[in-house]
């Protein structure tokens, strides 16, 4: 008993930002590799329910629930859980598709740029290991949701908010956007293009969950994002991406129509996130 509490004082005297950056990748990333060992382990669609089923598990915990009770307080802190009125689920929902429609405009436009690396983004994610379309589609569906949950919880709740309370939201967010950026970048399709991308969509989700309080809107438009990455830029199983830069093409029509979608989602995702500062009252 002396041994845990010298213990627990030990950790307690650990910088804030390196004992919330410790926690937090290990909350979040540990237990988004769960669900490649159930794909890889068992077929489809039993790997689903098994990572559904885990996935309900962890975000009880997650949340306050289950060992140790000691904290379960700060387990339900560390995760945003707060009640939610109709107002702020209007304006959540409005953030998390907008959100995702802004990082998907913005590899549009990064590809606009620079020449889509096609083989690079295929590699690793080829399907073709699941017979059927339909669950070729509920595998990215699952990994998608699988990813918007655990890292939401990881990098903008067990991350985040500690920092938030110790340093304010701005260091908060850029710090857990930077380990989100430098995760992100040891996959195959980390190209320097792709590094506004990343650490922008990391910082959209931190302001989200910041003016929210909770971490479901940014769940969900995690969750809606990465359908689109694995369906789309990553297993094509919902189209190909074939435009050319604009150094082959010209600054076509398409290009300022591009330029134009993101720049209208990208100001009605902040717009939201407004709207849910003021509605929180922060």
């Amino acid at each position: 008993m002396a041994q845990t509490t010298l213990a627990g004082r030990g950790w307690v005297r650990i910088p804030v930002v390196i004992r919330a950056t410790v926690s937090g990748l290990l909350i979040g990333m540990i237990a988004a590799n769960f669900w490649l060992v159930f794909l890889l382990k068992l077929s489809m669609p039993i790997a689903a329910a098994a990572e559904l089923l885990f996935l309900g598990a962890y975000v009880w915990w997650a949340a306050g629930g289950g060992p140790p009770r000691s904290l379960q307080a700060a387990r339900a802190e560390y995760f945003r859980r707060r009640p939610l009125s109709g107002a702020q689920w209007l304006w959540g929902m409005v953030a998390a598709i907008s959100f995702a429609a802004t990082v998907h405009a913005a590899l549009v436009l990064v590809f606009r740029f620079v020449p889509f690396p096609a083989d690079a983004f295929h590699h690793g994610y080829d399907l073709s290991f699941i017979p059927s379309r339909q669950m070729q589609w509920l595998a990215c569906i699952v990994s998608a949701l699988s990813a918007g949950v655990c890292e939401e919880t990881g990098f903008r709740g067990y991350m985040q908010t500690p920092i938030e309370k110790r340093h304010g939201p701005v260091i908060a967010i850029l710090i857990s956007s930077l380990l989100f950026t430098l995760i992100h970048l040891t996959k195959d399709w980390a190209l320097v293009a792709m590094v506004p991308a990343v650490f922008g969509a990391g910082v959209l989700l931190g302001t989200m969950a910041r003016a929210s309080g909770t971490l479901v809107f940014v769940m969900i438009g995690h969750w809606f994002m990465d359908i689109g990455l694995f369906a789309y830029w990553w297993s094509q199983i919902a189209g190909t991406f074939a435009q050319r830069p604009i150094f082959e093409t010209g600054a076509d029509g398409a290009f300022f129509a591009e330029c134009a979608v993101f720049a209208a989602v990208l100001a009605l995702v902040l717009y939201a996130a407004l709207r849910l500062r003021k509605l929180r009252g922060v």
